[in-house]
């Protein structure tokens, strides 16, 4: 259902690919950027990109469970960092690459941002993601 493609006549990427391809007639789920913030609408790791990178994806998990997907069937991301070092952006990209995201590997631009949607916030993800034949959800 889902190909990646890493082109060979370019540079290969470190740990994503170039594209990604799903077939016609496949159920797609484009989500909304998902925060560091809690259950309650608290920020998660004030001042701490790694920490609240954590707690995005801990959130796109649930947004994909809430529409019958997961990690392994993401097909696309943007990850937008606040910050400027490559450092920083590196470090976010570890909580990605480790949270199973890079499994497939899935098509991801990285992005330094001067500021996000909420006070505090340093890290948000917006992700594309097929949801398999054998889900339930509507």
């Amino acid at each position: 259902m889902i190909r990646r493609v890493t082109v060979p006549s370019l540079f290969p990427p470190p740990r994503y690919s170039h594209a990604s391809v799903v077939e016609a007639g496949a159920r797609l789920a484009f989500l909304a950027g998902s925060v560091p913030l809690d259950a309650e609408g608290k920020l998660v790791g004030d001042g701490d990109p790694v920490r609240q990178a954590e707690q995005v994806l801990v959130n796109l998990g649930e947004q994909l469970r809430a529409v019958g997907s997961d990690l392994a069937h993401v097909v696309a991301t943007d990850v937008y960092v606040v910050s400027g070092d490559t450092a920083v952006l590196s470090a976010v990209w570890d909580v990605v690459e480790a949270s199973g995201l890079s499994a497939g590997p899935h098509s991801s631009t990285l992005i330094g941002v001067a500021c996000l949607g909420y006070t505090g916030q340093l890290v948000e993800v917006t992700a594309t993601a097929v949801i398999p034949e054998i889900s339930r959800v509507p």
